[in-house]
């Protein structure tokens, strides 16, 4: 044996010698032909494999004993290190037949034993090529073994994760979409056999964890791009109906592939990180019903809206009496997130309002949607998010009350789940009137309205499983009654935040319908409600100021305006808004209404003198026809 070892030795040396002389002598055979790669490159692969059961845990440093199988990475890291951009698939080809042929991919340590060596070695600006390589070995197995797959695609993970950013190459999209699509081939092809199934889905895990593992190279305007071509993955529908016939399997796991993406994402801006080519779709999808799937779209929502680590300390619905104890982090927020808010926010609190209302909703699903409110309370925490959310609950309050399709155990969820909202954002606002009218209507429910809080309303252990057990327990009240002392009432809500100079005149106004997107499919859209629209008619120098005279131009003037600093203009400009700023504050209702009179009656006229010169009809002179007379010798 040992001399066997010895011989091995001496060939591999010898192999080493010719790499190197070849390599760098120009005048010598063309070592990277795949004539000669055929057969180098399986023969250190066979040496290798060798000692894989005694593997080192240190891949990228080899012993330096005279050990047949570590000279044989030698060798090959030497040859794979000195490889270019045209010679590194000629090495690369004869390693994937080498683990085909030799059934190696199962084996998956050795395999990935053998790509990390290659991932250490390539020099990193080819480093996307290994990748390639590796996704066109899959779709050669598309139809073998779901283990061969799973052992590919974890070959594949672990090369991203030392490639750290060169993996992906310049067709990223290509690289997504390849593994999407052998996501949809497995689950459009699944077995009935258990045990083949059970091997499928470790596939498709597997797929998952690589593409979240792609997009954690990116950087993070890419990983936007990636989940709306993702959520592009999703079967179109145009209305409800169309949703429900959505294949589970495929929706889950491009969901969990979603989820994942969108933890790799660092959200800084709410624009960006939900633009409507992505929010409306998925925000459709949030009412699918399959309540996992409904659970899932809200942990998405919670991981790019949570920017402060707040999310896992709101995981369950709860009534503390000082918040200090989450230790939640609340910031001052950007302008740019409440425009978000302006253009969106009516979108997320009609689904959230939605949601609730869904008959197959569990607990997991009201701490999901309770979390979501409280996200949005806390990160866009503006006094006209403040207000619509208060809204929001109101609402939900209202549709609980009229609600005659949900069983008992919903309606005492939804009222609990305002309550514990509503305590919250008391809290987060610091508005003491507030927070007293919402711990009196909380004290009122300790007697006899215990049903209505959350410690009753989600303990898990009191909930009944159906309607016989609900008809027995004791727990819950026979008779379902809403007393006024433990509603929430608007007019005591508006007083409370009236005194802190908060505009309250929409707090009244109900969600009424959903609000309906302009323009077509999942483009950008604005979405508004009627209590919010303010339409204005006022031209650019609609208000009262003085006609500018036009000046003649001249070198002079062109002189005196580049030396001008704009400081006049400014002043001016200034003292014309104070005016009409001084007007609006201070003159009379009837003066006010004078002027408006003024202007709309200035407007219209204007407006009946351009339609009257639109529908004049022009007097058009036609020259009139005369007999002309040609010579007889021009006429046949």
């Amino acid at each position: 044996m040992e001399g066997d070892d010895k011989l091995r030795q001496a060939g591999l040396r010898g192999l080493q010698g010719v790499v190197r002389k070849t390599i760098s002598d120009d005048l010598q055979v063309n070592i990277w032909e795949a004539i000669h790669m055929d057969k180098i490159v399986p023969s250190l692969l066979y040496n290798m494999q060798e000692d894989s059961l005694e593997e080192s845990s240190e891949v990228e440093s080899p012993r330096e004993e005279d050990d047949p199988a570590h000279l044989a990475e030698v060798v090959f890291r030497d040859l794979i290190c000195r490889a270019s951009y045209g010679n590194i698939k000629s090495v690369l080809s004869p390693v994937l037949i080498h683990l085909d042929n030799h059934e190696l991919w199962v084996q998956t340590d050795f395999a990935i034993k053998v790509f990390k060596i290659i991932m250490f070695s390539v020099q990193s600006q080819y480093g996307y090529l290994v990748v390639q390589m590796l996704l066109s070995q899959i779709d050669k197995h598309t139809k073998s073994d779901p283990r061969i797959k799973t052992s590919i695609v974890t070959v594949l993970y672990e090369a991203v994760l030392i490639s750290a950013g060169n993996s992906t190459g310049p067709s990223v999209l290509e690289v997504f979409n390849n593994l999407l699509r052998h996501l949809r081939i497995s689950i459009d092809r699944k077995s009935s056999d258990i045990n083949q199934r059970n091997e499928e889905i470790k596939f498709e895990d597997v797929i998952v964890n690589t593409i979240g593992e792609f997009a954690n190279n990116l950087p993070d305007y890419q990983k936007i791009e990636i989940m709306m071509f993702i959520m592009g993955k999703f079967p179109q529908f145009t209305n409800e109906e169309e949703i429900g016939k959505m294949d589970k399997q495929l929706s889950v796991n491009l969901l969990r592939t979603l989820l994942k993406v969108a933890t790799k994402y660092k959200t800084v801006s709410l624009s960006q990180a939900f633009p409507p080519e992505f929010l409306h779709p998925l925000l459709r999808i949030s009412l699918v019903e399959d309540p996992g799937m409904r659970i899932i779209v809200q942990q998405i929502l919670h991981t790019l809206l949570d920017r402060h680590g707040n999310a896992h300390k709101l995981k369950h619905i709860s009534m503390p009496s000082d918040i200090a104890s989450l230790d939640l982090t609340v910031k001052i927020n950007s302008r740019q997130d409440l425009l978000f808010m302006k253009k969106s926010g009516m979108q997320l609190y009609w689904h959230i309002l939605e949601n609730l209302q869904l008959a197959s909703n569990r607990v997991d699903n009201f701490e999901a949607i309770y979390c979501t409110m409280c996200l949005l309370c806390l990160e866009v925490g503006q006094d006209e998010v403040i207000v619509e959310l208060l809204r929001l609950a109101l609402d939900i309050q209202q549709m609980a009350m009229n609600s005659s399709a949900l069983p008992l155990t919903h309606i005492c969820a939804i009222h609990s789940l305002v309550a514990a909202f509503l305590n919250m954002l008391a809290q987060i606002t610091n508005v003491t009137t507030l927070y007293h009218y919402v711990l009196k209507v909380l004290q009122h429910r300790q007697c006899g309205g215990q049903h209505l809080l959350p410690d009753f309303a989600f303990n898990r252990n009191n909930r009944p499983q159906s309607w016989s057990e609900l008809e027995k327990s004791d727990d819950y009240p026979k008779q379902f009654e809403m007393r006024e002392i433990w509603l929430f009432q608007q007019e005591h809500l508006a007083d409370c935040l009236r005194n802190t100079g908060l505009d309250v005149s929409r707090l009244s106004t109900p969600f009424s319908a959903r609000p309906i997107a302009g323009g077509s499919g999942e483009g950008s859209a604005n979405f508004s409600d009627v209590g919010s629209i303010n339409i204005e008619f006022e031209a650019t120098d609609g208000s009262p100021r003085a006609q500018r005279r036009h000046e003649e131009i001249t070198v002079e003037s062109l002189k005196k305006m580049l030396a001008d600093d704009g400081s006049a203009t400014k002043v001016q400009e200034e003292q014309h808004r104070r005016e009409i700023v001084h007007m609006f504050r201070s003159a009379p209702f009837e003066e006010i209404v004078a002027f408006s009179d003024a202007k709309s009656n200035n407007f219209q006229n204007k407006l009946t003198e351009i339609l009257d010169m639109v529908s004049q009809e022009k007097t058009t002179t036609e020259p009139q026809v005369t007999e002309m007379v040609f010579p007889k010798l021009f006429v046949y």
